[in-house]
């Protein structure tokens, strides 16, 4: 964990670093479970959703980032998101 903190915006957010140049960000958590510093494996709960940083409803803000640039994080993503 890199960062976990209010940031203008994004309220309270949290930010994993993965190695290789990739972070991804998760934002308007309502509680952080991990404070920097600390080491995140696969399964943990790192926050709860909220609706901080301005928010009218609960919601999760994410993004995968390379070498400091947004990418698209779908390939991350084994299944397809399910249809509506």
């Amino acid at each position: 964990m890199v960062y976990a903190d209010w940031l203008p915006g994004l309220g309270l957010l949290t930010i994993i670093d993965h190695g290789d140049g990739y972070m991804s960000l998760y934002g308007h958590n309502q509680r952080l479970f991990k404070a920097v510093g600390e080491r995140v494996t696969a399964g943990d709960t790192i926050a709860a959703v909220g609706d901080t940083g301005g928010r009218s409803r609960p919601e999760l803000y994410f993004e995968i980032r390379k070498g400091g640039k947004p990418m698209d994080p779908r390939k991350w993503f084994s299944k397809p998101a399910p249809e509506r």
